[in-house]
């Protein structure tokens, strides 16, 4: 299983994208692929997850832009040294596509930034 990573503003964000074969349908072009994206806080203060935002980028051109916080219940707190593991899928119609995307955060005293989602590819039957 391949895995992407990134690190800005001590908050690492690890991907763990799969092609998920059961839900799959060849024939109705259509390819699901789980994923577990690992948040963790390697900062000195309480981070919390706001909102993540999605860009999903198809062979075939199409894009699927996915924004919101129905995916982060409860606005999960990080702690200093901790991590969140936020689990999800998404269904393409071509056989690779690409996943962009960032988490909106906010720190204890207020302070909101964005942290990158690494770009992570898709790629149908690719387990």
């Amino acid at each position: 299983m391949v895995t992407y990573a990134a690190t800005k503003r001590d908050i690492a964000v690890t991907v763990r994208p799969i092609y998920l074969d059961g839900p799959s349908d060849l024939l109705k072009r259509q390819f699901t692929f789980g994923y577990a994206v690992t948040i963790e806080n390697e900062g000195s203060a309480k981070v919390q997850l706001l909102r993540r935002r999605w860009i999903v980028h198809e062979d075939d051109g199409s894009r699927q832009d996915l924004e919101g916080d129905a995916d982060l219940p409860g606005h999960p707190v990080i702690a200093p040294g901790e991590s969140h593991v936020h689990d999800g899928s998404c269904t393409i119609t071509s056989f690779n596509g690409t996943v962009e995307g960032n988490y909106l955060v906010q720190r204890a005293d207020g302070e909101q930034f964005r942290v990158p989602v690494p770009s992570f590819h898709l790629h149908a039957a690719a387990n």
